[in-house]
């Protein structure tokens, strides 16, 4: 079965050096027109992030290599996403007072699952069942709301508030901003896991232990990221990516197509048929797209990412086995 993982996870191992840019702003009460302090604003699911001084101003460098999308975050208000932020170079923000309509829902009702089991299922799909999503804690649970369907038993999950995850393997803190996470769960398994939102990584390993960077080394291998690097490049043989097709080993180029890098720096894919995908004779996965092309660009990044499904062990990678964004990023 092909889960549908919308993480936005992007990775990266290869060290770039790129010229610095900086994105300067001011962002404001949209009703009271008065300046925020301590609003947060970062690039998802990276390590660069920054926060609002007293005059509702922030600075933040970024490079070439920074294709995500700038998120603007403050309790009680609606988050702003923004995407076309290298033509600027000082923008206003203006953040309105969020309704959230899901707190309305009596979240006390006997909904025929208790929350130690619904924590249960969180934490299993969200965190994931790696050695390295064993290794994570939330250390705010309190703040995760739930209400579980029973007809089509779908258990989905919110919170007004960032869930902060220590992953003590990676030695990351994540915050993490819930979009939509959903669970339709069968009999001893979850049937599919959907779930997005947008993230920041805090780098926890100041001393750069060896451990630690072997652990996040062993992560990145087999990837998806890691994936989507040998594809842009070609290389899907040389960085040790085996394909099959019913029991036989075929050439992946006989179901990938790759266009040349256009103008804008992406290539476009297209994949005939559903692949299995075998990383060093040791892990299995499984790559089928939804839509008829996707764009794929030098850094690993790649869209529509909710259209290209992974099963296997690349649809098994949860919040514990990922890397940020800028993650083996010099510039």
């Amino acid at each position: 079965m092909i889960n549908k993982i919308d993480i936005f996870v992007v990775l990266f191992l290869i060290t770039i050096i790129s010229n610095a840019q900086t994105l300067s702003g001011k962002v404001i009460d949209a009703q009271t027109q008065l300046p925020l302090e301590t609003v947060s604003v970062y690039f998802d699911n990276t390590t660069i992030g920054t926060t609002t001084d007293e005059n509702g101003i922030f600075s933040i460098d970024y490079t070439d290599a920074v294709q995500s999308t700038l998120v603007i975050s403050y309790l009680g208000f609606e988050k702003v996403f923004i995407v076309e932020y290298r033509s600027q170079q000082n923008i206003t923000i203006l953040l309105k007072e969020a309704i959230n309509e899901l707190d309305e829902v009596v979240i006390d009702a006997d909904d025929g699952m208790p929350r130690a089991l619904k924590l249960k299922w969180f934490r299993k799909e969200f965190l994931g069942k790696s050695k390295y999503g064993k290794s994570c804690k939330i250390l705010n649970e309190k703040d995760l709301k739930f209400r579980y369907n029973k007809r089509n038993r779908t258990l989905i999950a919110w919170s007004n508030k960032s869930i902060i995850v220590k992953n003590k393997s990676l030695q990351y803190e994540i915050s993490f901003d819930i979009i939509d996470f959903e669970i339709v769960i069968g009999s001893f398994n979850a049937r599919s896991v959907t779930y997005t939102g947008t993230s920041f990584y805090k780098d926890l390993n100041a001393s750069g232990k060896k451990r630690i960077l072997k652990n996040r080394k062993d992560v990145y291998d087999g990837s998806i990221q890691h994936f989507m690097r040998a594809l842009y490049n070609k290389q899907l043989e040389e960085q040790g990516y085996i394909f099959g097709k019913d029991g036989f080993k075929v050439d992946p180029y006989d179901f990938f197509t790759i266009d040349n890098i256009n103008k804008y720096g992406y290539r476009i894919v297209a994949l005939k048929e559903k692949l299995d995908i075998y990383y060093k004779n040791d892990t299995e996965s499984v790559i089928q797209t939804s839509v008829t092309e996707f764009k794929v660009d030098k850094y690993g990044n790649y869209t529509p990412i909710p259209d290209v499904l992974f099963g296997g062990e690349m649809g098994s990678q949860r919040v514990g086995d990922s890397l940020p964004l800028d993650y083996g990023l010099k510039g």
